[in-house]
């Protein structure tokens, strides 16, 4: 049998150690507005000229852009004037606020409200329940209330799951031919991305986001335009109101906010207003069967204990929770990016 050594496992420690050192680097990088002054200025700069713009020392912006460098986030030049710092393609279409595709506001949200929570990982796995009050002073018995603490925290929340929506959006919303379901709820729709995908992708439908009020308020303010006229709002608490008829209910990223009978009752509520021959979709991050992977769900489960009651789950475990609520036909498409389909039908 070969040592530790010859297996690499030294170096997959130190790449596991160094982890959130990484993220840290390219979180940094985009608040700072490295990626942005970069694409601004149509041209390689030094990293004097980009500590200048940017209000930052020399010495630190200097490390922060070599340290983005050998993370392939920049791409450096060497001149007779020294080096010259420029964006790489990925850092223009990801990390820039401006571009369809950015990631900026659920990078600033991980790194400034789910962080924190992390720090607590250890006595979340102890406690078995989120760490909203050791983190920010706030009851953790009421999660989005916690998560929605402030203007400032639902506005950051929702425009991160807006960036999530640009990327991942069309992929799930294609997994299954949609197009017999013309009037759809989003439940907890907040910002509006997946609606606007759906519309987009499917013309004839239109699509209802039923958030709480406050959250209806913020997008019709700032994500939702009057004129996409395809896309209306219901305000109320789907678990304590009304759920109004529909043909098809979409629940993204819903129900692994919760615990199974959280879910079931949901899911009973939903199956009792949909029509006949309705459906509903779940999008979620679906663990394998034996839940050895994938990786990043894995992690998003960790991430439901410090922030939520809920958990990742396998496709055979939202199935039973689809049967006991009354759908039956369930179909499970994998979509080989983030984030997985579940259709029901009624």
């Amino acid at each position: 049998m070969g040592s530790t050594e010859d297996l690499g496992y030294p170096q997959i420690i130190v790449q596991y150690s160094n982890g959130f050192l990484v993220s840290k680097v390219m979180f940094t990088a985009c608040e700072l507005g490295v990626f942005d002054l970069l694409l601004e200025s149509g041209k390689p700069l030094s990293s004097d000229t980009i500590a200048a713009h940017l209000g930052a020392s020399t010495m630190g912006m200097k490390r922060l852009l070599d340290a983005c460098v050998g993370l392939r986030l920049l791409a450096v030049e060497m001149t007779q004037e020294g080096a010259l710092y420029r964006n790489t393609e990925i850092s223009d279409v990801y990390l820039t606020k401006s571009s369809p595709k950015s990631q900026y506001h659920i990078m600033m949200y991980y790194s400034n409200t789910v962080y924190l929570c992390w720090q607590y990982l250890a006595d979340a796995v102890r406690e078995g329940r989120n760490q909203y009050e050791k983190v920010f002073g706030v009851s953790s018995k009421d999660p989005f209330g916690a998560m929605y603490r402030s203007d400032e925290e639902m506005l950051k929340f929702m425009a991160g799951q807006n960036s999530v929506w640009s990327i991942c959006g069309r992929d799930v919303l294609a997994a299954f031919d949609l197009s017999p379901f013309t009037q759809i709820y989003d439940l907890g729709g907040g910002g509006g991305a997946l609606a606007q995908e759906y519309v987009s992708l499917y013309p004839n439908s239109t699509v209802t986001i039923y958030d709480l009020p406050k959250v209806v308020q913020v997008a019709k303010e700032q994500f939702v335009s009057p004129e996409e006229s395809q896309i209306t709002f219901h305000e109320g608490d789907f678990f304590n109101d009304s759920i109004p008829e529909a043909e098809l209910y979409i629940l993204s990223k819903i129900l692994h906010d919760w615990d199974d009978d959280k879910c079931k009752q949901l899911l009973a509520k939903v199956y009792k207003a949909c029509k006949p021959g309705g459906g509903v979709l779940l999008v979620e991050s679906l663990l394998y069967e034996d839940k050895s992977g994938p990786v990043e769900t894995q992690l998003y489960s960790m991430n439901m204990l410090v922030q939520t009651e809920g958990k990742e789950r396998t496709a055979a475990e939202y199935s039973k929770l689809l049967e006991a609520a009354g759908f039956g036909v369930i179909q499970v498409k994998r979509t080989g990016k983030l984030y997985d389909a579940v259709l029901g039908r009624k």
